[in-house]
């Protein structure tokens, strides 16, 4: 977090100033360990092992907090007779098809019984219990390679950090992510905060770090395939609007989502967006399964995408199988290219190592290449939204340089030529191209080189009233087609015409939650579900915990914060059989974004991988799994049927005996496009170096600072060796001693300082829910001396490929 994430950092360091103490889990020895009161080094893939563990810590001890637990979970929802755990079915859950690799969650619907006593045997806190038993210290020995002495202060400490009088935090990044288990990973740590009431609570919670300052935007209105903005799930084939509303709770404030809905596509589509015409939802794009990046890669190779635009983003280096990415781009028709600097997906016709090896030819490259100079952050206008979903506006400083010019232009320009093109066709166009001549495309412009307002496009996200006032609250919206809002979640962030994420208050000015520095999603609320900070009569869990509470007397909730509630709605509030919206929910239901208003220990619907987390060694890993006979998940996406990537993985083949991650640097920005071309930066970090524990260097016979050869079942790189203390080998018992290789991903063949692709090294191996790479734990070998060149680097993949029996790359 310290290299990472410096400026999140200050907070942790504040934190411990005032008496917080802070452990580190991480494979490596880092800035954030040495500012740590523990580091605990753990085998990268692990993670669900040891936080399994202080589940079963907690509920075996006793430790959990009863009545946060009974009252605001759904630790009392009784499961049907038929529902069977992974813990009964070795890793597999009830609802499990080994043909299609894929579940059916009908067996894991609460029957709609509740046992407050949480003693049923059915009921989900002792179906927990059971799950999470054969979680030991023991076993985290065996996984993680921490010792039982170090897992047992760690327990001690986060028991003795929650309750009523205090809350932990969780903090992670894509650490726990980038594996083929990385939405379970999240959920374990979810469900340990639910038990110790660590959730909608001050000081609580899990914040996940970003790599960079917008990527919880990009999130939130969203850049991903499968949502709309405000976590509006996409369309699917065959949808009509009354189809689509029903796969969406009605519960809630997913009650609103006809008004949510309708004001999104008037906001879109304008006066074409009537009732009669169901407000242009069938001008929506429908999503049929896949269409995520690494799908479209393979699409590519096999020819049935022909056109690609890479804005800000860098595959060729930044994105796992690197040479595939390469291939892919090759088999276009043209490619645009948007970035500040010329990056190795612009230019890989020219110099990547399918060119040294022969597999590709430049002539014989067809893709069109067309590059385009961007603008940097400090050139245009705009807002970057923190993971604390907080919305801070930084105006424009300078002009970009040149013929550079920001995305928003770009866009908004292609736009503006698109519709005249097809406007020129004389009503000729297509039906298919309505969408498109029917969009609302007429912001203002400023600047010496035109370009659309960002405040205006802000201002529309916040969207207007039929009276044509900005909207200061989502309360406001309506399914009428008189309100118009591109994104429930910002409806606010505009109001009474004001850019309220561009307030920058003193802390000195205001109170400590600080309400007038930018504005937070959704209605300046800064911390989410914070009714849970309040017992469920409405009165705080502790003085030293207050945050927002009931005030009988104004009849009103009160506190520090917005309350993230119905405001007058009072704690005793009983629901009648059959309500809908907010009105299905009690009084003590804080999670107004799940259907019961409970927060979800089990997940009866919405994850591809099972209802309760399960640990499952990564695809690539030297160890069996030591927790279920299921040895990885059932369900992780590795594209198996695919040409390109049919053999792509080495399983437990001990031709890569050791343990590979990936990570970043202070110095270097993701891909390095950004940092590679600064002199200072470059200066700092010139060169790709691997990280070695000094067994291991002796183990294979590396120097420090000489260099070694990483070889994966995919790509070998060369780097220079970094023999360090920082990785130390973890003894596991039964196994040995595991040695892990640590890779910062910063370079590529562009910029003032070069060198191999790290993510050359990695497989195609995706999290089933949100299509994430497993970056985090491979296997490798590693031998001194530089890589071969030219056709002899494939050759030396291909014979460890026969080694371990895979056969040559396809």
């Amino acid at each position: 977090m310290a290299e990472c994430h410096p400026v999140a950092f200050q907070w942790v360091i504040e934190a411990k100033a005032r008496g917080a103490t802070v452990i580190h889990v991480d494979p490596r020895f880092t800035r954030t360990s040495a500012h740590a009161d523990m580091h605990v080094p753990s085998r990268a893939g692990g993670d669900i092992v040891l936080l399994g563990a202080l589940i079963n810590h907690v509920l075996s001890g006793g430790h959990e907090f009863r009545e946060y637990v009974t009252a605001f979970t759904n630790a009392a929802d009784i499961l049907p007779e038929d529902y069977v755990d992974a813990e009964d079915g070795d890793g597999l859950f009830s609802g499990y098809d080994p043909k299609t690799r894929t579940y059916d969650n009908a067996t894991w619907q609460p029957t709609g019984e509740r046992d407050l006593t949480l003693t049923h045997p059915r009921c989900v806190f002792q179906v927990l219990k059971r799950h999470f038993a054969r979680y030991t210290p023991g076993l985290v020995n065996e996984v993680c390679g921490i010792s039982p002495a170090d897992f047992g202060r760690i327990a001690a400490t986060l028991v003795a950090a929650s309750g009523r009088d205090k809350t932990t935090a969780w903090v992670y990044a894509v650490g726990w992510t980038q594996h083929s288990t990385g939405v379970q990973h999240i959920r374990t740590a979810s469900i340990l905060q639910m038990l110790l009431g660590n959730m909608g609570r001050p000081g609580g919670g899990i914040m996940a770090l970003r790599g960079h300052a917008n990527i919880q935007g990009a999130t939130d209105v969203p850049t991903l395939f499968h949502l709309l903005g405000g976590y509006m799930p996409m369309p699917g084939a065959g949808d009509d609007m009354a189809s689509y509303l029903s796969r969406m709770p009605d519960t809630g404030l997913w009650g609103n989502k006809r008004k949510f809905l309708v004001s999104m596509l008037k906001a879109w589509f304008g006066d074409a967006a009537i009732a009669e015409n169901d407000y242009c939802f069938g001008y929506l794009p429908r999503i049929t399964g896949d269409h995520g990046t690494y799908r479209t890669t393979l699409d590519m190779i096999d020819g049935t995408v022909q056109g690609y635009f890479l804005l800000g983003e860098n595959p060729a280096v930044g994105s796992a199988g690197g040479r595939l990415q390469r291939l892919a781009l090759a088999s276009l028709d043209w490619l645009v290219v948007k970035d500040l600097t010329m990056i190795e997906s612009a230019s890989f016709w020219r110099d990547s190592p399918e060119i040294a090896s022969g597999e590709l030819v430049t002539e014989r490259i067809g893709t069109e290449v067309f590059f385009l100079p961007a603008a940097a952050h400090v050139e245009k206008a705009g807002s970057f939204t923190n993971t604390q979903r907080l919305l801070q506006w930084h105006d424009k400083a300078l002009d970009p340089p040149g013929e550079a010019r920001s995305d928003l232009e770009f866009i908004y320009d292609l736009g503006k030529r698109v519709r005249a093109k097809l406007a020129a066709l004389d009503g000729t166009a297509a039906e298919r191209d309505r969408p498109v001549l029917d969009l609302t495309w007429d912001y203002p412009e400023e600047g010496e080189h035109p370009e659309p307002s960002a405040a205006s496009i802000l201002a529309e996200l916040n969207g207007y009233g039929a009276d044509g006032a900005p909207l200061s609250s989502f309360t406001q919206l309506a399914d009428d087609g008189s309100t118009r809002c591109g994104s429930w979640i910002h409806a606010g962030c505009f109001a009474d015409g004001v850019n309220q994420t561009a307030r920058r208050r003193p802390w000195r000015e205001q109170s400590w939650v600080a309400p007038e520095w930018g504005w937070a999603w959704p209605a300046n609320r800064r911390i989410l579900y914070n009714r849970a900070s309040a017992d469920p009569d409405g009165k705080p869990w502790s003085q030293a915990k207050a945050y927002v509470w009931w005030d009988e007397e104004a009849g009103a909730w009160a506190g520090h914060d917005v309350p993230d509630f119905e405001l007058t709605k009072p704690p005793s509030y009983v629901p009648e059989p059959g309500a809908s919206g907010m009105a299905a929910l009690s009084g003590a239901d804080p999670f107004i974004l799940l259907k019961t208003g409970k927060a979800a220990i089990f997940v009866p619907s919405g994850l591809q991988d099972g209802p309760l987390p399960a640990h499952f060694e990564a695809l690539e890993s030297p160890l069996r799994n030591r927790v279920y006979r299921q040895d990885n998940s059932p369900v992780a996406i590795d594209y198996r049927e695919r040409r390109p990537t049919r053999a792509q993985a080495a399983g437990h083949a001990t031709t890569f005996p050791y343990v590979v991650t990936t990570y970043r640097l202070t110095e270097h920005h993701t891909a390095g496009a950004m940092s590679r071309n600064l002199s200072r930066l470059a200066e700092l970090q010139p060169e790709l170096f691997c990280e070695v524990s000094p067994a291991l260097a002796a183990e294979r016979g590396l120097q420090n600072g000489g260099w070694a050869t990483i070889v994966t079942a995919r790509a070998a790189i060369e780097a220079r060796v970094l023999v360090t203390g920082r990785l130390r080998p973890l003894r596991i018992p039964g196994e040995g001693v595991i040695h892990q290789v640590g890779l910062p991903y910063h370079w590529g063949s562009e910029g003032l300082v070069t060198g191999d692709s790290v993510n050359d090294l990695l497989p195609f191996v995706l999290d089933p829910n949100v299509f994430i790479q497993e970056s985090k734990a491979a296997t490798c070998d590693i031998r001194p001396g530089r890589r071969p060149r030219g056709p002899a680097r494939q050759e030396l993949v291909n014979s460890y490929r026969r080694q371990a029996g895979l056969g040559e790359t396809p």
